[in-house]
């Protein structure tokens, strides 16, 4: 494995984005960010090489997450749909309703299309997404951003509206 030194200059831009992507707070991700790589040299040697390096790190990174939700008593499912439709703090709408639209409509959805989405919201990348499903990264994206714009707009018919912002930047 590389030194930490090459860990961090090879992935921490990637993780951070991905950790502003889950927070939507570039302090506490910085913060979490730290966290990740000083577990990762703990836990050097519990690396046994079944994922990339790259992959390994997305995941302690998200599990530190997740501890943190867990002992701030916070939904972790929440954030990751909140995050994943990409609603940002100042959007106000009742969460409870949308977490039981989403997961209502994407049961409507084929298990493929629902499997894309899953994998998405826990930060797998195109790439491992494809080779789990056994489809080319591509149909992974296409499949995706179907999926996504699909929701956004059963979600609006429905009334669950949210900011004009984040309508426009989503394609809708």
């Amino acid at each position: 494995m590389q030194s930490t030194e090459e860990l961090y200059r090879t992935y921490s831009a990637d993780l951070f984005r991905y950790l502003v992507f889950l927070t939507h707070d570039p302090d506490r991700s910085e913060d979490l960010l730290l966290e990740t790589f000083l577990h990762a040299i703990t836990a050097s040697g519990k690396f046994r090489g079944e994922s990339s390096v790259k992959t390994w790190l997305f995941g302690i990174a998200r599990n530190l997450w997740m501890q943190e939700l867990r002992r701030l008593r916070r939904p972790a499912e929440e954030y990751l749909i909140r995050s994943y439709m990409e609603f940002s703090p100042e959007d106000t709408f009742d969460i409870r309703e949308t977490l039981t639209a989403v997961k209502r409509l994407l049961s409507q959805k084929d298990e493929r299309a629902r499997q894309i989405v899953l994998f998405r919201m826990n930060g797998y990348a195109y790439a491992e997404i494809a080779q789990n499903l056994g489809i080319s990264e591509n149909s992974a994206r296409v499949i995706e951003f179907r999926t996504k714009r699909w929701l956004l707009n059963e979600m609006k018919k429905e009334g669950l509206e949210w900011t004009k912002s984040h309508a426009r930047s989503s394609g809708i």
